[in-house]
């Protein structure tokens, strides 16, 4: 029997940037692979991937799905109609496709999609970035057919023989940023005499994040330092007065990440999955402060696994007021330090994780 030539693969996952890139960068890597196979992408109506996707070249379809939020509120009366549709219109979706594999890489979206794929026999793999997973996720993970981790002890809540630990994709940008330095630089008209401090709240931003850069300021141009400053599109209109501040750029969004990483010397972030995945291979000192607002508070279990090994900094929001001043100047006064976290954070990185988890699809396609 000839081997069939056109794979139609749905890929599914969004509602912020760690769940999208993650996606894209593994599309890409199977249409390498598979130039002539047909890729869908399914997300979240009015969530971003809506648009990254498509500057990304692949097709997507949106699904009227919304996560249920934690507090009582009103929004939750909602969620079972939004879900029926999901299920109704991701049913429509994978009959009319005819998938050979589904990836599901979490957000919303994917629940319904994987839930009705694996109700009909189709293969499917769920890629999870947290140390800590979601309910989504682990719902899924009795029917998947694999599951791509990026932290050990995951057997705690996936069936141990489906995992597979292949680390988070990245952007592939990422896996040379030293050489852009000086292009990175210059896109960001940047002087090259001054360290840079690169502030990243991740793809929507982060409230508490940009209250702490507002108030210190002052405090952080006084250590002659410039700073790159991405904070969400929701917060852009409210801090993009900062621009007529010398020395530092206010940016609602970066698009190029991988100059913004090769132009910083220290940066700041959340400790989302795919950015402490991405921090690991850029190989920079940073300092994480972590969400409290996410389930489990996964973002602090994600940056202790980094912070453990003596790679990074750790800052919790209600220590900020007390400890920022404190450990950004000795951090950045300390050569020896900064090497030291630098090269501890390179040892975690895990670089091949996009081609591991195009594997397992490949092994999935070919079954």
């Amino acid at each position: 029997m000839s081997e069939k030539k056109t794979y139609k693969i749905i890929l599914s996952g969004g509602g912020t940037g760690g769940h999208i890139y993650p996606a894209i960068a593994i599309a890409n890597e199977l249409k390498q692979r598979f130039p002539d196979a047909k890729f869908l992408f399914v997300g979240a109506k009015d969530r971003m991937e809506m648009d990254k996707v498509p500057q990304a070249g692949y097709e997507i379809e949106g699904l009227w799905i919304s996560g249920i939020q934690r507090e009582l509120t009103l929004k939750n009366l909602s969620f079972p109609f939004k879900l029926i549709s999901s299920l109704y219109k991701a049913r429509k979706i994978i009959n009319r496709f005819n998938p050979d594999v589904v990836i599901g890489t979490g957000g919303f979206a994917s629940g319904p999609l994987l839930q009705v794929a694996t109700s009909k026999g189709i293969p499917s793999l769920i890629q999870e970035q947290n140390s800590y997973p979601g309910i989504t996720n682990k719902l899924l993970s009795k029917k998947a057919s694999k599951i791509c981790v990026a932290y050990s002890g995951l057997e705690r809540f996936f069936p141990e023989d489906k995992i597979i630990k292949t680390g988070n994709p990245v952007r592939q940008g990422l896996l040379d940023i030293d050489s852009k330095r000086d292009e990175a630089q210059n896109v960001f008209a940047l002087e090259k005499d001054k360290k840079t401090l690169f502030v990243l709240g991740g793809s929507l931003g982060a409230r508490r994040i940009n209250e702490l850069i507002e108030k210190e300021l002052d405090f952080i141009l006084s250590l002659n330092i410039q700073v790159i400053w991405q904070c969400g599109k929701l917060y852009f209109d409210k801090y993009k007065i900062y621009n007529n501040t010398k020395h530092v750029q206010v940016h609602a969004f970066i698009n190029n990440m991988d100059f913004a990483y090769a132009a910083s010397d220290v940066i700041i972030s959340r400790a989302g999955a795919s950015s402490v995945s991405e921090l690991c291979i850029v190989g920079k000192p940073v300092i994480f402060i972590p969400s409290p607002n996410v389930a489990e508070d996964h973002q602090t279990k994600n940056a202790m696994a980094i912070v453990n090994e003596k790679a990074a900094l750790l800052i919790k929001e209600a220590d900020l007021e007390v400890d920022f001043q404190n450990n950004f100047s000795q951090l950045l006064l300390s050569i020896e330090k900064q090497n030291e976290l630098s090269e501890n954070i390179k040892k975690l990185a895990l670089v091949n994780a996009t081609k591991q988890i195009a594997d397992e699809v490949e092994k999935l396609l070919k079954k």
